[in-house]
């Protein structure tokens, strides 16, 4: 693999944001899961696990306290680097769909502005230098088009 091909990541798609969120619920329940247990064994986050003699609780079980706690923590940062990523593919999915949206408008633009063209009844032979037609910008060869007031199509409509 060259560095070029390195340096090009590929577009996010929306499956791709799907995963990404489906796994930021995923540790949401795995966060919500060791909370209940702590407040189960009437702790939380922040009780202590001591007596005010400082000897351990008995009323306790520390290890799975202890562990619950220090996972909560680690799954607390995955999520905040989680929802980084999601932000991030969100903002490229984005990003793409309006460069996209963009090309095809420009695209329609031109279709519309050629298919709405009228046919030409006119071909200019021959243009005076330094008449006003010259320095408006006619040139041998272009095309009339239209001429005059707009109306002279033989209708007038007035929306």
């Amino acid at each position: 693999m060259t560095e070029e091909n390195k340096a090009v990541k590929p577009s996010v798609t929306e499956e791709d944001v799907r995963l990404l969120i489906k796994r930021k619920d995923d540790i949401e329940e795995q966060i919500k899961a060791y909370y209940d247990m702590l407040q189960t064994a009437g702790v939380g986050m922040d009780a202590p696990l001591v007596d005010v003699e400082g000897f351990p609780r008995a009323d306790v079980d520390l290890y799975k306290v202890r562990t619950a706690r220090h996972n909560i923590s680690c799954l607390q940062n995955d999520h905040k680097a989680i929802m980084v990523e999601i932000e991030e593919a969100l903002h490229k999915l984005h990003a793409t769909a309006r460069v996209k949206h963009e090309k095809d408008e420009t695209k329609m633009e031109v279709t519309e502005a050629s298919a709405s063209l009228p046919a030409p009844f006119a071909l200019v032979d021959a243009v005076t230098q330094g008449s006003p037609a010259f320095q408006a910008g006619l040139r041998v060869g272009d095309e009339i088009i239209e001429f005059g007031n707009p109306y002279v199509l033989g209708y007038f409509e007035v929306d």
